[in-house]
Order: structure tokens, then C-alpha cells, then sequence
């Protein structure tokens, strides 16, 4: 039994260093561009956090009833995109997600489904 899990530890060590160098390979060669893309990440999140704060800030209106149908409408809009980047969030701490988010994304766009958060979109 011994001998039969030990190819696997390997390959999947192996793998690991594989993935690692890849990502170090393309990380140091497109280094400006990485910056670039992780900035506006952060941004996006950034500007994310605030938008659900407002979201929260109206649904516990509406709970009073005190919110408009219009802020009702532009919270569940916030929902949707909530729902989105959690959706991603679990694909990016995947192995390999800079090669699928991308195919789930163009996959999306193909079925006419918007997979993407208005807040990572370009603007």
C-alpha cells in the first residue's frame, strides 16, 4: 500500500513545482503588466466593500420600511454582484485559475450569462 501512494505525493509535489515555476516564469517576465492587473483588483474589491455596505445599509432600511423601491432595486443589483465575486473567489483559490477564470468568463459571454461584477469590468 506504501508504494502505491508515494507516485502519487510525487506527482503531485511535482505538479506543485511545475505550477510554481510557471507562475514565477510569467510573473518575471510580465512583471509591469501583473502589477497592473493585481492593482485593479484591489481596486475593484475596494470599491466592492463599499457597495455592500450600502447594500446592508438598505436592506436593514427596508426591514423598517423606510426604503424605496429604487434603492431596493440597485441593493439587489449589489446582491447579484456579491453573489459574483464570491462565485470567483472560489475559482481563484483553485490551482490553475488564471487559465480558468478566463475560459469561464469567455464561456459566459458565449451563453449570453455575465459571470462578472460590474465593479471588474472596464469602465
Amino acid at each position: 500500500m506504501a508504494l502505491k501512494k508515494k507516485p502519487f505525493k510525487l506527482l503531485k509535489k511535482l505538479k506543485t513545482f511545475v505550477d510554481l515555476n510557471l507562475l514565477d516564469s510569467y510573473v518575471r517576465t510580465h512583471r509591469d503588466e501583473v502589477i497592473q492587473k493585481i492593482l485593479k483588483i484591489k481596486d475593484a474589491l475596494s470599491n466592492e466593500g463599499e457597495q455592500s455596505i450600502k447594500m446592508f445599509e438598505i436592506y436593514a432600511r427596508y426591514t423598517q420600511g423606510k426604503a424605496t423601491e429604487k434603492e431596493m432595486n440597485k441593493a439587489n443589483k449589489q446582491f447579484g454582484d456579491f453573489l459574483k465575486t464570491i462565485g470567483l473567489g472560489v475559482f481563484a483559490i483553485l490551482p490553475g485559475s488564471p487559465i480558468t477564470i478566463p475560459i469561464l468568463v469567455k464561456l459566459g459571454q458565449k451563453f449570453g450569462i455575465d459571470i462578472m461584477p460590474d465593479s471588474f469590468k472596464d469602465k
